[in-house]
């Protein structure tokens, strides 16, 4: 009796929402082809700036000297983890200051001390806080201008040891 009804059910639910009579067909598979790639198109929107911004970090890491690293720049691609990337990210940035730290003051180049820290730290913690339920998107967005920031002061200090 409980199958019977189960089963039933289970034939309205289908009969309401099966997508694959919706899309059956050739219509269906062309619609299938153009979703497919939109969520390609926004992955490389997406992927590209986050691809250019770890070539930033580790070409700044480069240019400090190896003594002064606080970490190898190949460390930085481990940011496209999905998921480990974004605790990974306050690694990234704790050592990105430590290291710049340590080579101004080799140098003797005025600066502010742990350069980029902070604005890094808040980045990231906007960024993990766009998870939450009905703020996110906003907090996202914060995180996303924090993150535009501590990219270009990244590649000033980059260019500055370059100098």
């Amino acid at each position: 009796n409980i199958c019977l009804t189960i089963l039933k059910g289970r034939k309205v639910i289908n009969e309401v929402f099966d997508l694959k009579i919706m899309i059956d067909g050739p219509i269906g598979g062309i619609l299938a082809d153009g979703i497919r790639m939109i969520f390609f198109i926004a992955f490389a929107i997406t992927l590209l700036p986050m691809i250019f911004y770890l070539l930033t970090l580790q070409k700044a890491l480069n240019r400090c000297a190896p003594e002064n690293r606080a970490m190898s720049p190949a460390m930085v691609w481990l940011n496209l983890i999905p998921g480990f990337g974004m605790i990974w990210h306050f690694f990234v940035v704790i050592n990105m200051a430590k290291s710049l730290e340590a080579e101004f003051q080799q140098r003797q180049i005025e600066n502010e001390p742990a350069p980029g820290k902070t604005i890094g730290i808040v980045m990231c913690i906007l960024i993990c806080c766009g998870a939450i339920p009905v703020i996110g998107p906003l907090v996202s967005l914060g995180g996303f201008v924090c993150w535009i920031i501590y990219w270009v002061k990244m590649a000033g200090f980059s260019a500055k040891i370059a100098a």
